[in-house]
């Protein structure tokens, strides 16, 4: 499986969102943990729509 440096971005940063929620839960911050952790999803629903846009442009439908 191929990445795009875009794709590779992104999943880096859920990545990193993930482990720095779970630090961070372990340091006794729980509300900020579930915050941060809460990034993840939404960092990956923007890579979604970052990869539909650029299917659309490489088509040409836009």
């Amino acid at each position: 499986m191929n990445l795009s440096r875009s794709e590779l971005l992104f999943n880096l940063a859920a990545i990193l969102s993930l482990v720095a929620s779970i630090a961070i839960w372990f340091l006794g911050f729980e509300l900020a943990a579930i915050f941060i952790g809460l990034w993840v999803p939404s960092i990956l629903a923007w890579m979604n729509f970052a990869a539909i846009k650029e299917n659309r442009k490489f088509r040409g439908e836009e």
